[in-house]
């Protein structure tokens, strides 16, 4: 593959940047597939553009090519993944590609995926000129769990959501279950769960919160995020929101022992216990259950595991402007203390304000 540097002009970028816009709007629609942009310009205009909406349905460039007709031949292409050359539940990309006789393709990464792969080679072997990199970083950044999963990797891509007060914690020391942040921020975890395969809490977390962990006052996704609760000893109270729902929206409990009479009495609830006595067992059990991007929400225990283990690919930080002062539950308390200067060298992927809420982003040290 030929990767290009540019130099990209600032319309080029800005095509680019739309592309990916679109892309965005398939969160939580395309899974297992990637979200995917195009833009088609002719004479330095938009000509024609699309994005992947839904699993199943037409490609980003199909859609773009459908609009553009005519237009499309000799045009410039700008999309956010290498295009597909390979029949799946659509016909290549590629294909359509050359059938419409672009001139150029300008692709922001490519496609690591094998299933997929070489639509650059099959252009370039019908005289079309391919391109990489523009707004590389973006690219990779909006698609990141489907790159982990396509690159081979056998643990799901873990977010880690933690939301804390202006001194780091989680939790006021009377544990008294509450809302830290505001309904914008909250607004934005649904949102977040709509683009995962799961959503995770520790067992300390579903029997002080008793969450629901479903996704609500957003778009509804493609398919209803598996909630999972980390609970070695099936201690998931029958009475639980969870339990209760497990039959409506499926649940899974982490357990040491899927014998267990309470995790047997789970079960019969609808609970799908997954024997694992340890983390990455764990995390292995839940990939191969087809979970490529689990979203984590606490509590203390679970987060220290994950980020002690090294497990945590990108951490999501909701700050609030309140204090919980003295004896309140750190958000990094479980962290062993040898780990406390490697979070200090993670770096800022993304800020967002929430009305008073400040959302972090942050990616660890490469590895």
């Amino acid at each position: 593959m030929t990767v290009s540097a540019g130099p990209w002009s600032s319309r080029e970028r800005a095509w680019m940047r739309r592309a990916l816009a679109l892309a965005a709007r398939g969160w939580g629609q395309t899974a297992p597939n990637p979200m995917v942009g195009a833009v088609i310009v002719r004479d330095g205009k938009i000509v024609g553009s699309g994005f992947h909406p839904r699993y199943g349905e037409r490609h980003a460039e199909a859609i773009a090519l459908a609009q553009a007709g005519e237009l499309a031949r000799g045009a410039d292409v700008y999309c956010t993944l290498e295009p597909c050359n390979a029949h799946g539940n659509q016909p290549p990309c590629s294909q359509a590609l050359i059938a419409a006789g672009v001139r150029r393709v300008v692709a922001a990464i490519a496609d690591p995926n094998p299933a997929k792969a070489n639509g650059a080679a099959a252009l370039r072997s019908a005289g079309v000129e391919v391109e990489f990199g523009l707004d590389a970083e973006a690219a990779r950044e909006l698609n990141a769990p489907f790159l982990h999963w396509a690159s081979g990797a056998s643990r799901p891509w873990i977010t880690l959501k933690l939301a804390v007060s202006i001194d780091g914690a989680i939790a006021a020391a009377d544990r008294e279950p509450g809302w830290l942040t505001g309904e914008a921020a909250r607004r934005e975890v649904h949102r977040l769960r709509a683009g995962a395969d799961a959503i995770a809490v520790g067992i300390g977390t579903a029997i002080a919160d008793d969450p629901l962990l479903t996704v609500r006052g957003v778009r509804k996704p493609r398919v209803a995020p598996l909630r999972v609760v980390f609970d070695l000893q099936g201690r998931l109270p029958l009475t639980s929101q969870l339990a209760r729902s497990a039959r409506k929206v499926p649940v899974a409990v982490v357990t040491a022992s899927a014998a267990a009479p309470a995790v047997q009495a789970l079960a019969q609830k609808g609970v799908l216990p997954i024997e694992a006595s340890e983390l990455p067992e764990a995390l292995r059990a839940l990939h191969a259950r087809g979970v490529h991007h689990l979203l984590v929400e606490g509590g203390a225990a679970l987060a220290g595991a994950l980020l002690g283990g090294n497990l945590v690919d990108r951490l999501v930080i909701f700050q609030a402007p309140v204090l919980l002062g003295t004896g309140a539950l750190g958000a990094f308390s479980a962290v062993p203390p040898a780990l406390t200067s490697h979070l200090s060298r993670w770096r800022v992927v993304a800020r967002t304000e929430f009305d008073d809420d400040l959302m972090t982003v942050l990616a660890p040290p490469v590895r």
